[in-house]
């Protein structure tokens, strides 16, 4: 049986998700209570008064708390033998991530990681004209929602792209150059970096919680080639330059398909002892670090701007 720790925004819509695979009600737990009961009029869910209840009748669990609160419920989960997808970011810094990496391996248990969009059917699509990136152009922007605002644009937003530039990549990252301000909240709301790798390719990525318009995209330019992938639109865009010159599209079909079932359905067969999920605890340990550099890049611009002001 499979769990739900959390069930505000994202975690509704796990238990929703769990409940239609398994076709029983998905035994759920919240830090408040009123927010589960409320749940509990939506959706045909059991709800449990602590999260040892849940662990107790659970063999796997989808942490879907606050990221704060990830460490906590991820070892509690683990301790109790079970197998854990956490919402991304793996963990509130690299070192809680690690001790859950280790605790995971050392217990034989699946530590998924929910990066969901890299099940989204756009990407999927184009994943086989992706290879060798010499250089790749983000832009993940939203309107501004309080929902996420506990932590920066970086790790609410950007990290999506970062975790897929990584998986594309495949290269370590040489230096990081970044930029942000917070505008409607506490935290940095847009940010802008520039990554480059040792393999020579350069990653330029812009997120934003604070425009009018939403855009999820992320353009590949590789030798004779570009792939550009529309995230919300579900569309891939492909250009190849043939070898007498000509500049030639790529048609690309895209399947149906919705992404968080898609992850749901890659970490329950990973439970089943069927391979190793999609997006590893290892691979969400790499996407926070770099996150986290990204992060103090931007802390370090903005003290060096404030330093030239106090001169």
């Amino acid at each position: 049986m499979t769990g739900v720790v959390g069930v505000g925004h994202l975690g509704f819509h796990h238990a929703r998700i769990l409940g239609q695979l398994s076709g029983e009600p998905v035994p759920v737990f919240d830090a408040s209570p009123e927010r589960a009961a409320q749940v509990a009029t939506q959706l045909p869910v059991r709800v449990c008064g602590s999260l040892g209840q849940l662990l107790d009748i659970c063999g796997n669990v989808v942490v879907a708390c606050t990221t704060s609160a990830h460490f906590e419920a991820v070892m509690a989960a683990l301790e109790a033998g079970c197998n854990v997808l956490v919402e991304k970011p793996i963990a509130a810094s690299p070192e809680h991530a690690e001790v859950m990496v280790a605790k995971a391996a050392a217990l034989g248990l699946v530590l998924a990681v929910g990066h969901v969009e890299r099940f989204n059917p756009a990407i999927l699509a184009a994943a086989e004209l992706i290879s060798e990136p010499l250089f790749v152009e983000g832009h993940r922007m939203a309107p501004f929602k309080p929902r996420g605002t506990d932590v920066s644009v970086v790790m609410d937003l950007m990290i999506h792209d970062i975790d897929l530039v990584l998986s594309f990549v495949r290269s370590p990252v040489a230096s990081v150059h970044a930029a942000g301000v917070p505008v409607l909240s506490d935290n940095v709301d847009i940010a802008s970096a520039r990554i480059s790798f040792e393999n020579g390719c350069v990653a330029n990525m812009t997120a934003s919680r604070i425009s009018r318009d939403q855009m999820r995209k992320l353009r590949f330019f590789q030798r004779r080639s570009y792939v550009s992938v529309d995230f919300a639109g579900r569309s891939v865009e492909a250009y190849r330059m043939e070898p007498g010159g000509a500049i030639m599209p790529v048609p690309v079909a895209v399947a149906d398909g919705d992404a968080l079932t898609a992850e749901l359905t890659d970490f329950l067969t990973a439970c089943s002892g069927n391979g190793k999920p999609t997006v590893t605890g290892e691979d969400g340990l790499v996407a926070l670090r770099s996150a986290q550099r990204i992060s103090a890049a931007i802390e370090e611009a903005a003290g060096a701007l404030r330093a030239s002001r106090d001169r």
